[in-house]
Formats: C-alpha cells, sequence, structure tokens
C-alpha cells in the first residue's frame, strides 16, 4: 500500500511539474529536461507514469478535467451558469485547470489530441440545457446541442481575453457581463429573475461544494469542463 501511495505522489508531482512548464511555456516549448528538473525527478520516474511528451499533456488535460460536484438545482439554467462560474473560478485558482486551458486552446500543439475538453464541455452544457427544455425554462428557438457548442466556443474566447490582459484577474466581471448578454437569448425572461450572474458565484458554488465534503452525499450532478 505504500508502495503504491508513492507511486501515486510521484505521479502527482510530475503532472504539477508538467502542468507548470506548459502553462509557461506551451506544447511545443516545453522540454523533458525542464519538466524532470521542475519536478526533481529522475527520467526513470517520468518514464514509468508518462512515456513521452504527449503522454504528459494527455494527463494534464485529463488531471484538469477531473470533476467537481456541483450541486444539482431545480432551474437547470442555474445548474448550467454554476458550472460556468465554478470552471471561472478554478482558472484564477488552480495551476493544473490553467495548463490544461493553455494545452487545450494551443494551436502549436501539433500532434496532441485536444478534443477532449471541447467535447466534454459540450456534451456537459448540452446535457444540461436539455433538462432545461424539458423543464420549459428555453425559448422556443433554442437548441440545446447547437447553443451548447456556441456557449463553449464563447467562453473559450472570453477567458482567452482574460489571460491576455490581465491573467484572468477580470474573469468573473468578464463571465458575469457575457452570460448577461447571452442567457436573454436562451432562457425565458421570467427564469433569468432568479439566477445568480454575479461576479461572486463561482466563489459561492467552491464553498458550498467544500462544505457538502463534510456532509453526507446528496443527489448532485458532475461537472467541470476543461475548456475555455
Amino acid at each position: 500500500m505504500a508502495r503504491q501511495d508513492r507511486a501515486i505522489r510521484t505521479r502527482q508531482t510530475i503532472l504539477t511539474a508538467a502542468a507548470k512548464v506548459f502553462e509557461e511555456r506551451g506544447y511545443q516549448a516545453a522540454t523533458i529536461t525542464e519538466i524532470l528538473t521542475t519536478a526533481g525527478m529522475t527520467k526513470g520516474a517520468l518514464y514509468f507514469h508518462f512515456p513521452s511528451k504527449e503522454d504528459l499533456a494527455l494527463g494534464v488535460l485529463s488531471e484538469q478535467d477531473q470533476r467537481l460536484t456541483v450541486p444539482a438545482r431545480a432551474c437547470k439554467i442555474q445548474e448550467a451558469v454554476d458550472v460556468i462560474t465554478l470552471h471561472a473560478h478554478r482558472l484564477q485558482t488552480n495551476p493544473m485547470v490553467r495548463a490544461g486551458v493553455r494545452l487545450s486552446l494551443d494551436q502549436q500543439a501539433h500532434g496532441l489530441d485536444r478534443t477532449g475538453p471541447f467535447l466534454n464541455w459540450s456534451r456537459v452544457i448540452g446535457g444540461l440545457l436539455e433538462k432545461a427544455r424539458e423543464q420549459g425554462e428555453l425559448l422556443p428557438h433554442v437548441k440545446p446541442a447547437e447553443t451548447a457548442d456556441v456557449i463553449v466556443g464563447s467562453f473559450a474566447g472570453i477567458q482567452a481575453m482574460s489571460q491576455a490582459l490581465t491573467g484572468y484577474q477580470d474573469l468573473n466581471n468578464r463571465v458575469s457581463a457575457w452570460l448577461r448578454h447571452l442567457l436573454p437569448n436562451i432562457a425565458l425572461s421570467s427564469v433569468l429573475t432568479s439566477v445568480d450572474l454575479t461576479t461572486q458565484r463561482g466563489g459561492a458554488v467552491i464553498a458550498e461544494i467544500e462544505d457538502d465534503t463534510e456532509d453526507p452525499p446528496r443527489p448532485a450532478t458532475e461537472r467541470e469542463p476543461a475548456t475555455g
């Protein structure tokens, strides 16, 4: 058991170092040597867990996509907002998430399969919009799958702009403004009157999740996209 725990810690140390290097330098410029130096690991330890730089990048993409549990909401539009604002909050506070998003949007990452986070986000948001449609929360013209792709693509642009201009410092403000412009074209106005779109929403959701870890399980929906 101790050996297994040690292997898990080693793997996490390597992924954390890789995330730091990928976030700072991008996929093409990052080197195994720099990741080894950052991790303080030998080549043997690294290659045991990750045979190549591509495997390392895929590991970071997978790790940043580990889902936090967003509690199920009666209003599915609110639940979708919570998924989005939670991800925005994690972008500001979690280096692994930032590295995963950097890789997802890195057009110079030739040969790296970057489709996973986008497809996962579209699946999650599309599923929530489908439930919202069934509950009568959406405007008649909305097609959940199509709208989910629009949301995922536009969020990628919003977070990239925030990263470039302020290092994500203004991301909560930008996401709140984006949702206030976007959602009136998706959801009924009567639904939106009770939806929390404030800049503090992501922090409130993460606090709720952390509180819930100390309580007995309750019905919940697992969410977390990984892309910008």
